[in-house]
């Protein structure tokens, strides 16, 4: 007798642990998480950001690459990766997987004069004042349909754009549909 009920105490507890585990691994849209893909996260990283919020510690994240635009931008910017999104850049991962998110950070372009004096002419420029805000793509393919899996955030010092100004997002990155509607390519 009792060891019948220690063995059905022991498939409660089994079937209790593979419901705790199966809960981290999934968020409230039952979408993966980091967690259950291998990929180890800050807690705050992993949620369906709105266009309304930024993710936290974005400035740690890993370089995806780097760009320079011309003309009507006119900047030079830092495009950075969480860990999910940086597992499936390294790993050639298309489509990105659920939770990847992509930040784009811009700055002013300035000559360096202290870098210019010690070179003796003007050949080196600098990252300066932000410009441009800060951009994000998150992965949520079932939040983001409509915009093939992806939402945008636009913010200037640190608040969002309007939605109007966002409509252009998803127009601009059907594009590069091939590449999931990235335009960066990995910068090894």
């Amino acid at each position: 007798m009792i060891s019948t009920i220690a063995a059905a105490l022991g498939i409660v507890i089994a079937v209790v642990g593979k419901t705790a585990q199966a809960q981290n691994s999934t968020n409230t849209t039952g979408a993966m998480t980091a967690d259950s893909i291998g990929v180890s996260t800050n807690k705050h990283e992993w949620y369906s950001i709105l266009l309304t919020n930024m993710p936290p510690g974005y400035r740690d994240w890993k370089l995806i690459s780097v760009a320079r635009e011309e003309g009507k931008l006119d900047d030079i910017r830092a495009v950075l990766g969480n860990d999910i999104a940086i597992k499936a850049y390294r790993e050639g991962v298309l489509p990105f997987p659920e939770g990847a998110i992509i930040a784009r950070i811009a700055w002013r372009l300035d000559a360096s004069e202290e870098n210019n004096k010690t070179f003796g002419k003007v050949q080196s420029f600098v990252a300066s004042s932000p410009k441009n805000g800060v951009q994000f793509m998150v992965k949520d393919s079932s939040k983001y349909a409509a915009t093939g899996g992806w939402g945008y955030g636009h913010f200037n010092d640190g608040e969002p754009a309007d939605e109007a100004f966002m409509q252009s997002c998803y127009p601009c990155h059907q594009a590069i549909k091939s590449r999931d509607f990235v335009f960066t390519k990995y910068a090894p």
